[in-house]
């Protein structure tokens, strides 16, 4: 008997060590992440991947008040962090070093000792303001670490203090406060709203005023002024003129005049004076066809950089603030243009710069001798430019002849025949997709041989204020009828298989991977949902409470019957007999923004049903994967996805 049992104890010792060996060749989740049905992933895989996982990219944060150096956020370890940099291609001085991500980071204007920036836990988006001592690297949290959104940090000019705005006293309503960092128990409240789409564009040179601005949705905003001393909140845009966007004021050089952003009388965003006495507005930009992105004046305020943003691509224009004549800046990449910030001395502009073949850096533009300058240069892991696919803009007509547009990725040409295609489609909904850079995605075209598709669809920004409206309240659908004339689209390229094609999309791209794989079931392979609304009723139930009045602007009011009888028919949810195709569920546990909840009740219908569900959550994340481990593993489990369902 004894015999027996050592036996049975070395079979099962044998059969351990042998299961052991198996799983060190395999990729093995870390403690942050559940997962559902995920087939094993090969650390062979895992290898093959590397050469496109390890990219980085830099972008501009702040420039110091007195020197031309610079705070820029980047990655070197798992998460995005802040970093100095006092030269050209100088070396990047780590100065936060923390498991969740940091941004939204601002100098102390007159000395420039410290810095103010912003941090949450987790993905909840709770984002508390910190102070960060420069010399000891020491930071102070300063506000009151809870489930509040506290930033919009805007100094006072002679940097005794600043303001903000914050959802600290009912978690709905954006109100504004003030500190002095030194005295984070100085804190008071400045002004009392309704709303969470408030917050402060900037203020006046003598400190008693702040130009406010009021977001309703995208189509909507509204310009306010606030006099600090006597707490008048006073109208600068007309309440009563409704669907028109004002975005971005500041306060001109000259009295009583400001600057902003609007598509008052126009389908684009112009940039725009006001004069605040007479309310006389003057247009600047109307010979650019296209949208007014942001802008920047100098420290005198004398001249002003803006970046439009033309059909997926930036370009930069430099304005004299007093004459009000523009023109280009030349021998910049064609790509995105971001950040652009001037110098203190009026003399030298910061941007960040990106291409679809090179990840976001920082660049210096000279304003006296035009020349530009690199400042970062990111590593692209083992990528080579000959690994990288370019975007070819793309039209095609949807069901009412309305024109969609978007960038096609095209597969390597070194894989023959006809290509599967992964159809991306981005959230917002009033995003928008660009001709970027595809970094780790450039393994599907290069090493898959898969083909990738960015659609426009009605409802994405960039298009003018009508097209932005489309996809509003009822009309939800309508965007979805516009993948559907993509597959369309797709079946008449030659080499496009029709026959091999995923969805994929994040938030609301989410909702409308999971609607296209209902309401198109026989045209595609598989699906991957991430972090996607399934059910507008309980996605507006659930949300946090800072953002359901906003939304609600977009998609339609769930508290009256009949929009809620219009969600519950349309809700992917309630069509789970329709998906036939295997569907990849991915979502944050913390997510303020589509609660866990519209995941799991999608993933539970379907294994009910039968149908194939693979499903990942991270517990550590939110509205999308910040921390490079969680990432890295969703990277590998939808190309294994991939391998399963589209390429085979």
């Amino acid at each position: 008997m004894k015999l027996k049992i050592i036996f049975l104890m070395t079979t099962v010792l044998a059969q351990f060590a042998v299961h052991g060996q198996q799983k060190k060749g395999i990729v093995v989740p870390n403690e942050n992440l559940i997962t559902e049905n995920i087939a094993e992933i090969p650390k062979e895989l895992a290898n093959e991947v590397k050469k496109y996982s390890e990219s980085r990219s830099a972008s501009l944060s702040e420039i110091h008040p007195t020197r031309n150096d610079i705070i820029i956020n980047t990655r070197f370890g798992s998460t995005s962090q802040l970093h100095r940099v006092t030269q050209p291609m100088g070396a990047r001085t780590q100065i936060t070093f923390f498991d969740e991500p940091v941004s939204g980071a601002t100098y102390e204007p007159t000395k420039g000792e410290y810095l103010i920036y912003s941090k949450d836990i987790g993905g909840n988006e709770f984002s508390q303001l910190f102070k960060l001592d420069l010399k000891t690297l020491q930071s102070m949290l300063l506000t009151d670490g809870g489930r509040s959104q506290n930033g919009g940090v805007t100094w006072r000019k002679d940097g005794k203090g600043f303001y903000f705005s914050s959802t600290k006293r009912n978690g709905g309503d954006r109100d504004i406060y003030y500190m002095d960092p030194n005295n984070p128990k100085s804190e008071k409240l400045i002004l009392q709203v309704k709303g969470g789409g408030w917050g402060i564009q900037d203020i006046s040179s003598d400190n008693k005023k702040l130009l406010l601005g009021e977001y309703i949705s995208i189509n909507e905003s509204y310009i306010w002024l606030l006099d600090i001393e006597t707490g008048k909140l006073t109208e600068v845009t007309d309440r009563n003129i409704k669907s028109v966007a004002q975005t971005d004021a500041v306060f001109s050089n000259i009295n009583n005049e400001i600057w902003f952003i609007t598509d008052k009388d126009n389908e684009f965003q112009r940039l725009t004076t006001m004069n605040l006495d007479s309310k006389k507005v003057t247009y600047y930009t109307s010979n650019i066809p296209w949208n007014i992105e942001n802008y920047t004046l100098s420290e005198d305020k004398k001249i002003i950089v803006f970046v439009s943003n033309e059909a997926g691509l930036n370009k930069m224009y430099l304005m004299n603030a007093s004459t009000k004549v523009y023109k280009e800046v030349k021998n910049l990449p064609i790509g995105l243009i971001g950040g652009a910030s001037f110098t203190k001395d009026n003399q030298n502009i910061f941007f960040t710069q990106s291409t679809a073949q090179s990840a976001a850096d920082v660049y210096k533009l000279n304003l006296k001798t035009g020349k530009i300058e690199r400042w970062t240069e990111s590593e692209l892991g083992e990528m080579q430019q000959s690994d990288m696919s370019v975007p070819k803009f793309i039209e095609w007509k949807s069901f009412d002849d309305l024109k969609i547009s978007g960038f096609y990725y095209p597969a390597s040409p070194k894989f023959k025949g006809k290509r599967p295609v992964i159809i991306m489609i981005h959230g917002g909904p009033e995003a928008q997709s660009l001709a970027s850079f595809l970094g780790s995605n450039n393994f599907y075209t290069s090493e898959m041989g898969v083909s990738l598709l960015f659609p426009n669809v009605r409802g994405s920004s960039g298009f003018g204020k009508t097209f932005l409206a489309k996809d509003n309240g009822f009309l939800r659908e309508d965007s979805v009828k516009d993948i559907g004339a993509l597959l369309d689209w797709i079946a008449q390229q030659p080499e496009l298989d029709k026959d091999r094609v995923m969805i994929m999309g994040g938030s609301y791209g989410g909702y409308m991977t999971l609607a296209t794989a209902f309401h198109y079931a026989d045209k595609i392979k598989c699906s991957v949902d991430i972090v996607g609304i399934s059910n507008f009723n309980t996605f507006l139930k659930n949300t946090e409470e800072y953002r359901r009045d906003l939304r609600r602007v977009e998609y339609g009011d769930e508290r009256e019957a009949k929009m809620a009888a219009f969600f519950e028919k349309m809700a992917p949810l309630n069509n789970i007999d329709k998906i036939k195709k295997p569907l990849f569920i991915i979502q944050g546990t913390n997510d303020p923004r589509v609660p866990v909840t519209e995941a799991t009740q999608m993933r539970d219908k379907l294994k009910a049903q039968g149908n194939t569900v693979w499903y990942l959550e991270a517990k550590d994340e939110g509205h999308g994967f910040k921390k490079k481990p969680n990432i890295d593993f969703q990277r590998l489990a939808v190309i294994r996805f991939m391998q399963e369902y589209l390429v085979k």
